[in-house]
């Protein structure tokens, strides 16, 4: 395959499911990449995915084949045009930040371009002044992808230096499609990707969580088990809790399978140690407090559904109407509260009092 044959096919986007429109705007961009470019989207679309698909696909002889020795490289994060940098802590350093502004003034060293990946842009903060000047000049040979969730207001201005590309939560049908290709049966993909809230990443992990099930009923079950007691509220807020971290497990292990490989290639390489592992290690630590989080929501979801069909109930009574209505209120203001880094369990323990009344 010549490298302009690959440009307009570029094999290794096709890695990125269910965001047509964001992939094509990146293979028509393959033959004359511009400086900057802006993923903006919810977590679990593919943004990170696509970044390095697009990294590889313009480090690439042949125009992104997804086979070659420098695709490989690039997909496994090793190829030495391609850097991605994460946040240390709750934002990028200012330190991070005048990192990059020197990395972009390299010379590739293998490739025509070099890439540069900055993961979580939209938690950028202070450092963004010293940023701004980097992605508005890089050199022609230096190609960033910046990451985000949403665009603050304070970071407009670098935001338009960008082509911006959208990724969208992804339906239902385009989840089931992925997941059957990946050979999990119709009826676990159909019902994973409704509680996977457009997120392919979740529907995959849902997928391999054996306990999915059981845990949505779990949540489902709890009104009618609410007695009155303070006892019961304290019982069901432990129960709940143990459920939300079941799948962190099938998280830790995967985890556990990436540093295993990155220290098998670091002793290759004659390293005693993994190169940035603080580094791989919070975005771990990140990634747990987010399937955390997520499964909160999922449980609250289910909750919700409860209370919603009772509304729907022929005949409902006024009182019925009243409480369904206010628990409802309640288990949305608990959603909002998981924003604020609020305690768990005085959160469900809030929840449920307002539930058993």
């Amino acid at each position: 395959m010549t490298a302009a044959e690959g440009s307009s096919r570029a094999p290794v986007l096709d890695r990125v499911k269910g965001q047509p429109g964001a992939i094509g705007l990146l293979r028509g961009s393959l033959r004359a990449p511009l400086h900057a470019y802006l993923f903006i989207g919810p977590p679990g679309t593919g943004r990170r995915d696509a970044s390095i698909a697009f990294a590889a696909a313009l480090l690439c002889p042949s125009g992104g084949c997804g086979e070659c020795t420098s695709c490989q490289e690039a997909l496994a994060l090793r190829h030495p045009d391609l850097a991605v940098i994460e946040r240390a802590g709750a934002s990028i350093l200012v330190d991070q930040a005048r990192e990059v502004a020197r990395m972009a003034l390299r010379t590739p060293r293998a490739a025509r371009y070099q890439v540069l990946v900055l993961v979580d842009f939209d938690l950028v903060e202070k450092a963004a002044p010293a940023l701004l000047k980097t992605i508005e000049e890089p050199p022609d040979t230096t190609v960033i992808v910046l990451i985000a969730e949403t665009v603050p207001s304070q970071f407009v201005t670098i935001a338009s230096r960008c082509v911006q590309v959208q990724f969208k939560p992804l339906d239902d049908e385009a989840i089931i499609e992925v997941l059957m290709r990946e050979g999990v049966e119709v009826a676990t993909a159909t019902s994973v990707a409704e509680a996977a809230g457009g997120r392919l990443d979740r529907a995959r992990l849902l997928a391999r969580d054996p306990g999915f099930a059981e845990r949505l009923q779990r949540w489902r079950s709890v009104p009618s088990r609410l007695d009155g007691t303070g006892a019961r509220v304290a019982e069901l807020a432990d129960e709940l809790l143990a459920s939300v971290a079941e799948p962190l497990e099938v998280v830790r292990a995967r985890q556990a399978e990436e540093l295993a490989l990155l220290q098998e290639e670091a002793e290759r390489r004659g390293d005693r140690t993994i190169a940035g592992r603080s580094v791989i290690e919070d975005r771990h630590n990140r990634e747990l407090r987010r399937v955390r989080t997520d499964e909160m929501r999922a449980g609250l979801a289910a909750l919700s559904s409860v209370c919603r069909e009772r509304l729907a109930e022929t005949g409902v009574s006024p009182q019925r109407l009243r409480s369904a209505l206010a628990a409802i209120a309640a288990i949305d203001e608990a959603s909002t509260r998981l924003t604020r880094n609020v305690n768990a369990t005085m959160l469900l323990q809030w929840l449920l009092l307002h539930l058993d009344t």
